[in-house]
């Protein structure tokens, strides 16, 4: 779905910066009566204004037109904080170290939530030498199917990527505490912690 900048994206976005109707439009170099147009939802900023609109927001163009805006207040990223965005398009995983504004194929992505495990998609792990052999017990057909496997702790992430008629599996450092994260592409993502 596209979106296009929303009046009351434009007035949140404003008040929450503490400036007037008439300091944005002297930002932006238009009238205090055309920043009242957008804010009511009776005109539109054009689109050459969007990048100066941003700036003067503080945030993003891709957050401006999606309305979903992102403050990290975390100082220091945490791998253990991973977000997973996939594309239902093309099928690309996307990670971040917290939530942020993703888009693919032209859509804004959602962050994925985790379920654990069920006995659908049972993980099973089996030390091999210095790695860890980590196996799930699913179909892998073209219309159901894991599409990647990824260990994450506090500062590493391992990822592996599967496509169908290919085995479910992989070989992992599974090292310290954790999650190991699977995605059907039916049922969605979920995790084990270890």
């Amino acid at each position: 779905m596209n979106h296009y900048i929303t009046g009351n994206t434009i007035r949140v976005l404003r008040e929450k910066k503490q400036i007037t109707q008439k300091e944005l439009a002297q930002i932006l170099g238009v009238c205090d009566k055309t920043i009242s147009k957008w804010e009511t939802a009776k005109g539109y900023p054009d689109i050459s204004l969007l990048e100066p609109l941003a700036a003067a927001l503080d945030i993003s163009v891709a957050e401006l037109l999606s309305g979903d805006y992102v403050t990290n207040q975390n100082k220091m990223g945490n791998m253990l904080r991973s977000v997973f965005y996939i594309c239902p398009v093309c099928g690309n995983v996307i990670h971040a170290m917290g939530k942020c504004v993703v888009s693919c194929c032209g859509i804004t992505l959602l962050p994925e939530e985790a379920e654990e495990t069920d006995s659908a998609h049972t993980i099973a792990i089996e030390q091999v030498e210095d790695e860890s052999y980590v196996t799930i017990d699913h179909e892998m057909s073209k219309s159901h199917h894991i599409s990647f496997i990824a260990w994450v702790t506090s500062g590493r992430l391992e990822l592996l990527k599967l496509y169908p008629e290919q085995n479910a599996e992989g070989r992992f450092r599974l090292r310290g505490h954790g999650c190991l994260y699977i995605y059907c592409n039916k049922h969605g993502l979920m995790r084990r912690r270890i």
